[in-house]
């Protein structure tokens, strides 16, 4: 069915020199599939605070916590290498408002909010401690996202050194998508209420960039140096939504990788809509 779309975006990724790009399109009306380098696996940066959210929204399902307990916020973690102590630094995250909350009590919901919205390291690295990165993996897993890792936080600098990284490929990311879509990934309250917060996603320069204006998109973001990547689930006027996940590498400036995706997401939305 996607046959012409898969020329279309093979061409325009080829016109990045070096770029390498996943592609993962899921139409979930017609259940059409398109792949493209979709199971090369990618540093996962911040798109791995979405399986992180549905572990913290499963375990509010089964009892073991609830969104509106707290807990001591402290910007003190341990490196999964060693166990030797660092911090992250304000002016490398996207929120750095958090920071002067160290030391308070904070609700698990708000820094949930700001872990996708805002992609706050902060946050993440705090709900991570809490729910373990085993545990958030072994849901991926489950979920039928078998090739991500989820190892650990954000910004261990030993653990990076050491190769150890989250990772995950764009059909990994599709597949989560697609059971928060589809009221798989927990209860139906819980994943109406993580979609209701990937709409409310801050950063809006990649998939969204490319879709006509107000076009509700509950997606999630992420990048490190030469690395973007966004997974979305794309809600077109009066018809079920599609999921698709970008994920690219070796593109130094962000602003191409930014046109590239955007340009990748237009092209989609013609061939799923007709429009």
């Amino acid at each position: 069915a996607f046959t012409p779309l898969r020329a279309t975006l093979e061409r325009r990724i080829a016109a990045v020199p070096g770029a390498e790009v996943g592609v993962w399109l899921q139409d979930l009306r017609t259940g059409d599939t398109l792949a493209v380098n979709a199971t090369t696996r990618f540093h996962a940066a911040s798109t791995m605070k979405v399986p992180v959210m549905i572990e913290l929204f499963r375990r509010h399902d089964a009892g073991d916590l609830r969104l509106d307990s707290t807990i001591a916020l402290r910007n003190a973690f341990k490196s999964i290498v060693d166990g030797s102590p660092f911090s992250l630094d304000a002016g490398d995250d996207s929120d750095s408002s958090l920071y002067a909350k160290a030391g308070q009590r904070v609700t698990l919901r708000e820094l949930n909010e700001r872990m996708i919205t805002r992609s706050s390291n902060l946050a993440t690295n705090a709900v991570i401690e809490l729910l373990g990165a085993g545990r958030v993996d072994a849901t991926a897993h489950a979920l039928g996202a078998t090739t991500m890792q989820v190892r650990r936080g954000v910004e261990d600098t030993k653990a990076f050194n050491a190769g150890l990284n989250n990772t995950t490929s764009a059909r990994d990311l599709g597949v989560l998508m697609t059971a928060l879509a589809q009221d798989k990934a927990a209860s139906a309250a819980s994943c109406d209420a993580m979609r209701a917060i990937l709409r409310r996603q801050e950063f809006n320069d990649e998939i969204p960039a490319g879709l006509p204006p107000g076009t509700p998109v509950a997606h999630k973001t992420g990048w490190i140096t030469a690395t973007t990547h966004d997974a979305a689930i794309i809600y077109p006027p009066g018809r079920l939504p599609y999921v698709l996940v970008v994920l690219t590498r070796a593109i130094p400036a962000r602003d191409v990788a930014q046109t590239l995706m955007a340009d990748i997401s237009r092209d989609v939305w013609q061939a799923v809509t007709g429009r």
